[in-house]
């Protein structure tokens, strides 16, 4: 199979004509490489992570769990929804990925596994059917929200926030925080005081996880051309917002205490939360890429650890 490359866009949309060339490239068809390149669009990495917070909203509230089938739905239409999100941001920044070192060799685009007009009606496709999934199973408030944060990350942070603002990922972080209010909505056709308590620690865990690898990456977002916030405010100022960011979620992952936390929740809360803070300062004091490498990795231990101390307080100690 030979695909048509032309010049990359830019981060803007248009087309970029002397930066970076991707050469014409013939690519052998291959059915499972070329599977495999679809499902790397959705980055299943990432949504791992999506799908924890939900689950783990899922068995908070407690319905859904007597009702597998409706509680295995509920996530593969959050996973059709925001791997849908994350294929149409590979989509509008192939001509990015081009540039960067961690991405133009992994990506499917820049590698030219699949053709750009391929990757538009995968995303489409994923992303009504996700939608539609949710709202026949569940309710119109679940695939509306959905709805909503799939454009919001697709549209909204990558073509507006993402080249224009070193705070990009503050106000990003909000899509991917919403699966515990999407979850809640699922379970109960409404609101609460919980999912909204999850919905912060994720949106304030959300910079400081993406910054050190910014930091660690900071070579790549300078070739990317775009304003990322160790590019624009420094290293020194970022590992700053870092540490004032970490503080603050792990003031909000405290308050699940009171409304459901039991004592292992509250002592992974604090010593998860000492863990993570001291991480940064040692980022900060050393201000090293290896130092920054081990606070991201941490940070997504932290992140796995609170959740997962949520779901043994609510099972172990009902």
């Amino acid at each position: 199979m030979k695909l048509q490359r032309s010049a990359p866009l830019s981060e803007t949309g248009r087309p970029e004509s002397s930066s970076f060339y991707l050469p014409e490239k013939e690519t052998p068809f291959s059915l499972p490489v070329h599977l495999k390149a679809l499902f790397q669009l959705t980055k299943p990495k990432i949504m791992l992570l999506v799908l924890i917070t939900g689950m783990t909203t899922l068995i908070l509230e407690g319905r859904l769990v007597a009702y597998p089938l409706q509680f295995v739905l509920f996530l593969v239409g959050l996973y059709m929804t925001g791997g849908a999100a994350n294929a149409f941001n590979q989509y509008f920044e192939r001509a990015v990925d081009a540039r960067m070192e961690r991405t133009r060799n992994r990506r499917p685009l820049p590698l030219g596994l699949i053709s750009p007009s391929e990757a538009v009606i995968f995303s489409s496709a994923l992303g009504l059917a996700g939608v539609i999934l949710l709202g026949a199973v569940f309710n119109l408030l679940t695939a509306a929200l959905a709805a909503g944060t799939m454009l919001f990350y697709s549209l909204v942070y990558t073509l507006w926030l993402k080249p224009n603002t070193p705070y990009n990922i503050v106000i990003g972080g909000i899509a991917g925080a919403m699966a515990p209010v999407g979850a809640w909505a699922a379970a109960t056709g409404g609101m609460a005081l919980t999912p909204w308590v999850l919905f912060l620690i994720v949106f304030l865990w959300t910079p400081p996880h993406f910054w050190s690898l910014a930091l660690y990456f900071r070579s790549d977002y300078e070739r990317s051309r775009l304003p990322m916030m160790p590019i624009i405010k420094g290293d020194r100022a970022t590992l700053q917002m870092i540490f004032y960011y970490a503080i603050a979620v792990v003031v909000a992952s405290l308050a699940y205490i009171p409304i459901g936390g039991k004592w292992i929740y509250a002592a992974a809360a604090l010593g998860l939360g000492a863990a993570f803070v001291h991480k940064v300062l040692i980022a900060r004091q050393k201000m090293d890429r290896r130092s920054n490498w081990a606070l991201f990795g941490f940070s997504i231990f932290y992140l796995f650890g609170l959740f997962a101390a949520m779901v043994l307080d609510k099972v172990l100690l009902r």
